[in-house]
C-alpha cells in the first residue's frame, strides 16, 4: 500500500513550492496528499481499475497530479520532486514545519544565520542568537525550543492514525500464511494510545514458524531486520515519512490469552495484576496464571481476569487509573461503542476546504448508517480555508434546503464552524447564527495568547446562546503544535451549565480533547460530542479514533451527544 509514500512526497513538494513563494500549487498538492493518505483502499488498486482516469476520480487530484502518482507507481520516484529537492538546503524543510516558523522565517534564518538544520537551529536558540534578529524575540526562541522538543518526540512516537492502519495491514497479510491460527495486535496500539512507540503482534501457529517469519521479514517497507528467530522477530518498517519498529511473537495456544493480556496492559496495570495474583496465592506472567505449578488460566484473556476475581477490562482502560478496583466490584463503565454513534456534526464540504459536495457527504453518511449528518463549513475569517461570508452562507442555506428534498433516509443539519475572534465575539452576527441548526465555535488564531486572555476569549464566545459545540478545545496538533493555554476547568463548568458540548475531534492529527481531559469533562458532567472534522468522504471513518479517546476517558453512551437519535438531538439543540 503506497498511499502514505505518495502523500509524503506531495506534502514535501507543497512545502518546497511554498518556500519558493509559488502560489496555489502548494494548496493543490496538500489537498491531493490529504485525499491519498486517507483513501480506504490501496492507491495501486485504484490505478489498476482505470489508470489515470481512475486516479482523477479521487477528490483533489487533477490530471497533472494523477500523472505524477502514476509515475511513482510505475517507477518508484517522481522526477519533479527530485528536481525540487535539489533547490533547497538539506534540513530546511524540517525547519519550515516547526510551529511558529514557516517558509519566510526559515529563509531568513538560513540567509542571516546560516541555519540549515534542526540541530543548528537549536544551537542558535540556546545561544540567544535568534532573539537578536529583527522580528524575533526572546519568547520566539523559547517557542522554537519547545517546537524542536515536540518534533524530536514525534520521531520517537507516531500517531495512532498512522500506526493502526500499518498494524492492520501486517496482520491481514500474515493471516494468509499457512498455519496461522490466531493473530492479534497488542501493546499500545490495542490500547488505542494517541501516539505509538512500536507495534506488537502476537500469533498462534500450527506447525513450524519458519514460513510466517520468512513472510514477516519480507514485508513491503521493511528497511532493517533487527532480529529473526523461531519465536520472535523484529523489523523496522518505513511507510511514507514514518519509521516504526514491529515485533512479532509466536505464542503457544495454552498461553495466548495470558500473553495477549501481558503485552496489552501498560507496565503499571500489569504490576498491579501480578500483586493481586500474589495476594491470592497465585503467580501471573505472560505464560499464564498459575497456582503452584498448575496453570489455571491462560488460553483466553477473559479467563485470566475472571480467575483473579474481576470482570474483563477493555484494553483502552488498562492504565492503572482505577480500572482494576472498579473491575473487582463490577463497576466498570459500559464504554461507548462505534455502533452507538448516530451521526457526525463536524463535516466540511467543497463549499469551504472539503473535497466532496454536500450531497456526496450526506450519501456517504447514509451508507454508514447514520441518522443525520451536520454540514459545518468554515466562517468568513478562515480565508485560507475558503470560509463562507454572509452572502455565501445564505446561498448554502438555500442549497441545503434543496438537497434535503432530494436526499432521503438521512437528516441533513446545517451548522457552521464559526471562528472565535480575538475579542471573543463570533465571526457571524446573530441574524445569521439563529438561522442555523447549531453553531460550532472554534479558535483558529493567536494560539500563543496567555491563559487569562484565551480563557476570557472562549468564555465570552460561550455566552452566545446559539453556540452548541466547542470544537477542538485545546487547539493542539499531535507532534506539531502545543495546545494553547486555557483554564479548562472553567470551560468545563461553563459548558456544563450552558448545555454546550465539548468536542472530541477524531481527526488523527488532533484527537482533541485528549483522553485525560475527556475523563475530567465526564466527571464534571459536561456533555461531549465525537466528530470527525471530515474534509473528505474517507475522513468519516476517523470516527473510530474519537471513540477510542472517549473509551480511554471512561465515557458511556449517555456522555456523548451524537449517540442521541435525531429527535432527541434536536430537542437538546433547542
Amino acid at each position: 500500500m503506497k498511499n502514505l509514500e505518495i502523500a509524503a512526497i506531495f506534502y514535501a513538494m507543497a512545502d518546497i513550492l511554498e518556500l519558493q513563494n509559488v502560489q496555489w500549487k502548494p494548496i493543490a498538492y496538500r489537498k491531493a496528499a490529504r485525499s491519498i493518505e486517507t483513501l480506504s483502499e490501496p492507491i495501486e488498486e485504484v490505478y489498476k481499475r482505470g489508470g489515470i482516469n481512475a486516479l482523477m476520480e479521487i477528490p483533489g487530484i487533477g490530471e497533472a497530479i494523477a500523472k505524477k502518482t502514476e509515475e511513482y507507481l510505475l517507477t518508484g520516484r517522481v522526477a519533479e520532486y527530485e528536481r525540487l529537492k535539489k533547490k533547497i538546503p538539506k534540513g530546511l524543510r524540517e525547519i519550515m514545519e516547526l510551529q511558529g516558523l514557516g517558509p519566510k522565517k526559515a529563509i531568513r534564518l538560513y540567509k542571516e544565520l546560516k541555519i540549515d538544520s534542526i540541530d543548528a537551529l537549536e544551537k542558535a536558540a540556546r545561544e540567544g542568537k535568534i532573539a537578536k534578529l529583527e522580528g524575533f524575540k526572546e519568547k520566539s526562541e523559547k517557542n522554537i525550543l519547545k517546537s524542536i522538543e515536540m518534533i524530536k518526540k514525534g520521531k520517537e512516537r507516531i500517531m495512532l492514525g498512522v500506526a493502526l492502519p500499518i498494524a492492520r495491514e501486517i496482520v491481514q497479510e500474515l493471516k494468509n500464511v499457512k498455519g496461522v491460527k490466531r493473530i492479534e495486535i497488542a501493546g499500545s496500539v490495542r490500547r488505542m494510545v494517541e501516539t505509538i512507540g512500536d507495534i506488537d503482534i502476537l500469533a498462534e501457529i500450527e506447525g513450524h514458524s519458519k514460513e510466517v517469519m520468512d513472510r514477516f521479514v519480507a514485508l513491503q517497507g521493511v528497511t532493517n531486520i533487527l532480529a529473526k528467530g523461531e519465536k520472535k522477530s523484529m523489523v523496522m518498517i518505513r511507510k511514507g515519512k514514518y519509521d516504526i519498529q514491529v515485533d512479532l511473537r509466536i505464542i503457544e495456544s495454552n498461553s495466548f490469552g495470558a500473553a495477549l493480556q501481558y503485552f496489552t496492559g501498560n507496565k503499571e496495570h500489569n504490576i498491579e495484576l501480578r500483586k493481586l495474583a500474589i495476594a491470592k496465592g497465585m503467580k501471573l506472567n505472560e505464560y499464564g496464571l498459575f497456582k503452584g505449578d498448575k496453570q489455571i488460566a491462560g488460553k483466553e484473556e477473559r479467563e485470566v481476569y475472571s480467575k483473579l476475581g474481576m470482570e474483563w477490562i477493555p484494553p483502552e482502560l488498562r492504565e492503572n487509573k482505577g480500572e482494576i478496583q472498579a473491575a473487582m466490584i463490577n463497576k466498570l463503565p459500559e464504554l461507548v461503542e462505534l455502533s452507538q454513534i448516530k451521526g457526525d456534526l463536524h463535516v466540511h464540504t467543497d463549499w469551504s476546504e472539503g473535497t466532496a459536495s454536500i450531497e456526496e457527504m450526506a450519501n456517504a453518511a447514509k451508507k454508514i448508517g447514520y441518522e443525520y449528518i451536520g454540514i459545518s463549513d468554515h466562517s468568513k475569517s478562515e480565508r485560507i480555508a475558503n470560509g463562507l461570508d454572509e452572502k455565501r452562507i445564505e446561498q448554502q442555506i438555500e442549497a441545503i434546503n434543496e438537497i434535503r428534498r432530494k436526499v432521503k433516509g438521512i437528516k441533513i443539519l446545517h451548522g457552521s464552524e464559526v471562528s472565535i475572534l480575538p475579542d471573543g465575539s463570533l465571526d457571524y452576527g446573530d441574524d445569521i447564527l439563529k438561522r442555523l441548526d447549531y453553531v460550532i465555535a472554534a479558535v483558529h488564531s493567536r494560539f500563543k495568547s496567555s491563559k487569562e486572555e484565551m480563557t476570557k476569549r472562549i468564555t465570552k464566545a460561550l455566552e452566545n446562546k446559539y453556540v452548541k459545540i466547542l470544537a477542538h478545545p485545546t487547539g493542539r496538533l499531535i507532534n506539531e503544535r502545543m495546545p494553547y493555554e486555557v483554564d479548562l476547568d472553567r470551560i468545563f463548568e461553563i459548558c456544563r451549565d450552558r448545555r454546550i458540548a465539548m468536542e472530541i475531534n477524531s481527526f488523527p492529527l488532533r484527537l482533541d480533547l485528549n483522553d485525560v481531559y475527556v475523563r475530567k469533562a465526564r466527571d464534571y458532567g459536561t456533555m461531549l460530542c465525537i466528530n470527525t472534522d471530515s474534509h473528505a468522504i474517507d475522513h468519516l471513518g476517523y470516527m473510530e479514533y474519537g471513540i477510542a479517546v472517549a473509551r480511554r476517558g471512561w465515557c458511556e453512551r449517555k456522555n456523548i451527544l451524537n449517540c442521541m437519535g435525531h429527535e432527541d438531538l434536536m430537542k437538546w439543540l433547542e
